[in-house]
This record gives C-alpha cells, structure tokens and sequence, in this order.
C-alpha cells in the first residue's frame, strides 16, 4: 500500500530513533508533472514524471549528517537511518546545528488562505498540447518572426511533508500552470530572439497561449538590427523583466549564511541606509495563490511579514536557526530545504515600493541612455559588490526609443547603485517578486 509522504516522514523518524540518533527531522516531498514542448506545429517532447523523494538528518550531540533517496520501501528507510548515524558519528561538531525548541515552533496554521493548491482537474496532455501550439502559431503569425525555437505547456503538483523529533509535523501541497514561448526574426547572423511565459498556482490565472505567442514574437521582431552602444556614462533603465535581479543581489548580501561567513558587501550595514528613504522592501510569504508562499519555513518555524528594508534602512538579515546562532540572533523563519542538504536562509515573496512615474515617464525623462531588457552572465564581487553584467536592449535618443542594441557591458558598484535607484509603477502584482522598472543615472557603460 502507497504511503503518504506524512506516514513515510515519521517512519524515518521511528527507524532513526531506533539506529540511535539522539534527535532527527525528515522531508519527504512527493512530486508528478507533465510538460509537452512543440514544434513546427507538431508534438517535439512529452515527458511525464512522478516520484517521492526523501531526507534525513540525524543528530548525535552536535554532530548532523544527511542522507537522501528516492526509495520508501520499509528496509531502505531502515537501513537510511542506519548510513545516517554511522555518517554522524564520523562528523565533526558543528556548534550551531541542532532542531527548534518546542517554544519556536508553529502552533497553528490555515492552508485555505494561501490557495496554494489548484483542485480544478490536472489538465490532459492534449490539452497542454494545444496550448503550447496555440502560442506557437501566434508567434509565428508575427510579421518578422521566422521561426519559433520552443514554445511549451506544463503542469506540476507537489507535496512536501516536515516532521522532527521536537514533534513538529506539517505539509502541504502545491500545484503549478506554466506556458512558454521562444520566437526568432531574422536570418542568418541578423537573427534576434526573445520570449515570454507566464507560471501560476491556478490554471484559472495563467495568461492566454495567444497572448504569450505573440509577445514573444513582438519583442522578438523589436531586436532586428541590434548593434553596440557608445561607451560612456549614461542613465540605465532595467525593464520590469529583469529589475529583480538588482534586488535579489541585495538578498544575496543580507542573507544570514553569507553575513556569517564575512562574505558579503553589505556585513557592516545593518540599520544603515541601503535604499532611498521613501522605498522599502517587504516580505510577505502569506500571500493567495502566489509561488513563494508558505505558512511555516523548513525548521517548522513560523513564517511571517517583514520589512528587510524599512524607510530605506536595512532591518536585518535573513536567517536559519544555524546563521541566526552563529550571529547570536533569532532565527527569522526562512529556512529552506531539500532532501539532500541542511537547512539554509531563503527569502520568499519580496515587493519593492512602486513609484509614481511609469516605465514611459522614465524614458522620456532619461534623456539618453540604455533600457534593458536582456542580461546574459555576471561578475559580482560578493565582498565589495562591484557588479557588471551583459546586456541588451535599446538605445534612449533624447528621451525616445532610438533603436535595438546588443554586446555592451554595465558596470557601478551595488551600494551606490542601490541607493540611487528610481522606480517605475508598472510591477506585475502577481509574481513572487513585485519590483517593478528601476532607473538608474550614472552607470558605466561599455559598447563601441
């Protein structure tokens, strides 16, 4: 008989009880999926998959090990247990490791108000078929596209279950709707490509295979005759696309594992100013039918709404039990996991104050300079925060849209980037990170 990933999680508690560990915790995340690529209007890939997939740390003192499988048979947990202890006896002490206290734990929880799972019936793989067509055909009905690469529907449930040996035990489930396109225009060396895609919770949410066909197709029909930029300092505008990235390398440096180790360039800037005083970035992981939601983190402890940057100034850091021990704080409910390694800090969904200008307001007001919807690669210097990345996108003419551009290089420093940043109002609400176009004056940038 099937076991439910709950029933599977404290099996393994029970066999690590019994091979000797002095406290253990267990996930058990048990997955299906389906996903259909297309191509010149015939099915190009169907692939479905399911399987149930497995950790255990246990603990002797201070010592932890890890181990993982996809395998729930009786005598393989049973004998997981057994690998997992001997593993830890051999381990060095880790001071900081260890489950939560019984005080710190979530006491209750309701699943109804995340919405996390779709009940409406998985869709057939026709039926995704004929969506990833549907965008394909759009796409291609685009005067300029020549041809579509990929254009792809998929859909995905998963359930996860977290129990330990301070008693805590909780799970739930998600399911997952995505559709996705990739057209290309031009011929030859002139050939250009964009895309466009959509991923949500519900099916009922998720944007028309029509309307992402063609998006895709236009944007990719804009970048025909791309060339290089001037070489200089001008004003950059990020697109609404990819403007999460210069947040999510602010995450990176206050994330609790990297403040600990000394790597980071923003180690010394607690409760300084990090951002302009009139924006803030607010975390919120119970937010309806969103990805990065969550009523509890992967040490059982509560998730909550915080302000990681208040006003401007920077709050704190993102934290697990260890990093917040290590720091000598409290864990922030961020830890995130899967079955192969420990617990580590993550964040989950993010939202940065909108401005009152939109994206258009800003290009008009730039004057010259580069908007940028296409990064490839990055150099980030963790420490000093040194940044520069490629870039596409397009040239700014005296506040217009001039023409499309491609091979340039931007290049600041994140802290004074950071604090010069001036947003748009056009961020897409129903993502996990709500940041919309950002405008940044005075990057260094290199082309011609």
């Amino acid at each position: 008989m099937t076991k439910t990933p709950e029933e599977i999680s404290h099996h393994l508690l029970d066999a690590a009880r019994k091979a000797g560990a002095d406290a253990a915790d267990a996930i058990v995340i048990d997955g299906s999926s389906v996903s259909v690529e297309v191509r010149h209007g015939a099915l190009e890939h169907a692939e479905r998959a399911e399987g149930t997939d497995l950790g255990l740390r246990v603990f002797l003192g201070k010592r932890q090990a890890i181990v993982s499988s996809s395998d729930s048979r009786p005598e393989t947990l049973t004998a997981m247990a057994e690998r997992a202890v001997a593993m830890a006896k051999e381990a060095p002490e880790d001071p900081f490791t260890g489950l939560a206290d019984a005080d710190q734990l979530i006491a209750e929880w309701d699943m109804d108000t995340l919405e996390l799972f779709d009940p409406t019936p998985e869709p057939s793989a026709e039926a995704l078929m004929q969506d990833a067509l549907a965008a394909e055909a759009a796409a291609l009905a685009v005067n300029g596209v020549t041809q579509v690469s990929d254009a792809a529907a998929a859909y995905g449930t998963h359930r996860v279950h977290l129990a330990a040996t301070n008693e805590f035990s909780g799970g739930y489930a998600r399911t997952s709707r995505s559709t996705s396109c990739v057209a290309i225009s031009g011929e030859g060396t002139g050939m250009e490509r964009d895309y466009d895609g959509d991923s949500r919770s519900f099916q009922a949410d998720l944007r028309s295979p029509v309307e992402i066909g063609r998006t895709a197709g236009e944007r990719a029909v804009e970048q025909v005759g791309a060339r290089k930029p001037a070489t200089g300092t001008f004003p950059v505008l990020f697109d609404e696309r990819i403007s999460s990235s210069l947040i999510g390398h602010l995450l990176a440096a206050s994330n609790g594992a990297a403040i600990a180790r000394g790597a980071s360039w923003l180690k010394d800037a607690l409760g300084q100013q990090v951002l302009p005083e009139h924006l803030s970035l607010i975390e919120d992981p119970h937010r309806p039918r969103i990805s990065g939601s969550r009523p509890f983190d992967a040490e059982g402890l509560p998730t909550r709404r915080r302000a990681i940057v208040e006003n401007g100034v920077l709050t704190g850091w993102t934290l697990d039990l260890a990093s917040a021990r290590k720091l000598d704080m409290s864990s922030t409910g961020n830890a995130a996991r899967g079955v192969s390694g420990p617990p580590s800090p993550s964040n989950w969904n993010l939202s940065l104050t909108q401005g009152d200008r939109s994206r258009a307001d800003l290009i008009r007001d730039m004057g010259t300079g580069l908007l940028v919807t296409s990064m490839i690669g990055s150099t980030i210097n963790p420490n000093t925060g040194d940044y520069s990345r490629g870039a596409s996108g397009f040239w700014v003419e005296n506040g217009e849209i001039s023409h499309p551009v491609n091979e340039c290089t931007i290049a600041g420093n994140l802290r004074d980037m950071l604090m010069r940043i001036i947003p748009a109002n056009d961020a897409r609400s129903y993502l996990s990170r709500v940041v919309p176009s950002i405008l940044i004056e005075g990057m260094t940038l290199a082309g011609n």
